[in-house]
């Protein structure tokens, strides 16, 4: 075979090529118009019950390890450490922001946490506050002083007293002077404008 491009096989090497090629003898239908797969739902199952096993123990291995490491840090622990900060030294500085741990306000009864609550509840809380000083006004605890009061009381109480207005040049010169305000045109440092 000189320059052929057909090589021909001497028989015994066609038998070995012919006989390592698998074919499938099963018997095909030409008259359907598509091809019949087969699902192999054994092999499906089986890979779904191996995961599921797996994920059951990975999760049985990761209880019993974390088991094991909170036993091992409470054997471990010693006494607490006298220089370490207490969890309000651990906040950071007021003002915080809302719903960030420690976020609260002061109160006339204490500290009200204010860390999960919906943003609202600050205000809600200062308005409580602002209502009870205006209906009943403000008592300092140690001098039982009145500090804050209704108006209307507060009313009440000038009047009771019998004050007498002061008259006199002084008292004049005063009224001239506290029609006058810092203007623009002194750069704030003279009261040369007057309110009309």
């Amino acid at each position: 075979m000189a320059g052929g491009t057909n090589k021909e096989w001497p028989v015994a090497e066609r038998e070995i090529v012919m006989s390592s090629m698998k074919q499938n003898n099963e018997v095909i239908d030409f008259d359907k118009s598509y091809e019949e797969n087969e699902i192999g739902l054994k092999g499906i199952f089986g890979f779904a019950i191996g995961l599921f096993l797996l994920i059951v123990i990975t999760f049985g291995l990761m209880s019993a390890l974390l088991n094991v490491l909170r036993q091992n840090e409470k054997e471990n622990a010693g006494p607490a450490n006298p220089m370490g900060m207490s969890d309000k030294e651990r906040l950071p500085p007021e003002p915080r922001v809302q719903l960030a741990p420690g976020f609260g306000i002061e109160s006339d009864k204490g500290r009200v946490n204010l860390e999960l609550l919906a943003p609202g509840a600050e205000f809600k809380e200062f308005r409580r506050q602002w209502d009870e000083i205006w209906k009943y006004g403000r008592k300092d605890e140690k001098t039982g002083m009145m500090s804050a009061m209704p108006i209307e009381m507060a009313k009440e109480k000038f009047l009771s007293q019998n004050v007498k207005a002061k008259s006199g040049p002084d008292t004049d010169e005063l009224y001239k002077r506290s029609h006058w305000y810092f203007s623009d045109s002194s750069s704030g440092r003279l009261a040369s404008e007057r309110r009309r």
